[in-house]
């Protein structure tokens, strides 16, 4: 997968404590580059957290690469409802992604596309980084959309294997032919077609 930077997306509904959410978003901003995102469908929890936010920061000690990270790629987006929030998510395809929302395992079933999730307001990322016991290797910068975390299966090795009967290769060896000489590989065409009874090109 690609190293990119740390991220987080923080999906918090009006409920949510601004206190909390711009701590979780402070705690990838952290990170060189690191990637921090709200949506939210609350005008006022974004204003508020956008304030909280700032607010920390002075008292932060790894304030100035958390400051160039926010400049750099901070946002907050605000949105209609959660629904839309979690589309927006799966396009997005985080690292990190925190659904702090009543009854958030509602959602879960919508998420495609997070590194690892963190559900409800009690489960901020950094459970995850130092003791929740889910991996911390994880896809950055939009991999998530076609990758997962490390797991056991990655250093499991395994072997695919095909079987065609006489019948099914004559049925599909023309189909293979065309694909074989779209590529310019004519042998490869023929190492099907000349499976058919009476075939020689």
């Amino acid at each position: 997968m690609i190293a990119g930077p740390s991220d987080i997306l923080v999906i918090a509904d009006k409920d949510s404590n601004p206190r909390h959410v711009a701590a979780d978003l402070l705690s990838q901003a952290e990170h060189d580059n690191g990637r921090a995102v709200l949506i939210t469908d609350s005008p006022a929890l974004a204003q508020d957290t956008a304030r909280e936010v700032e607010r920390q920061l002075l008292e932060l000690p790894t304030r100035e690469t958390a400051q160039a990270s926010l400049e750099k790629s901070g946002k907050i987006i605000l949105v209609r409802n959660i629904p839309e929030a979690v589309r927006i998510a799966n396009a997005l395809a985080p690292e990190h992604l925190e659904l702090c929302v009543d009854e958030p395992f509602t959602y879960l079933g919508q998420v495609k596309n997070a590194g690892s999730i963190f559900l409800g307001r009690s489960c901020p990322e950094a459970v995850g980084d130092y003791f929740g016991g889910t991996n911390h290797t994880l896809p950055t910068y939009g991999t998530a959309r076609f990758s997962s975390a490390l797991s056991v299966e990655d250093f499991v090795k395994k072997s695919q294997f095909t079987y065609y009967s006489e019948e099914a290769l004559a049925g599909a060896a023309e189909k293979i032919a065309l694909f074989a000489r779209q590529e310019g590989l004519e042998a490869h065409a023929r190492s099907a077609l000349t499976r058919r009874e009476g075939e020689t090109k």
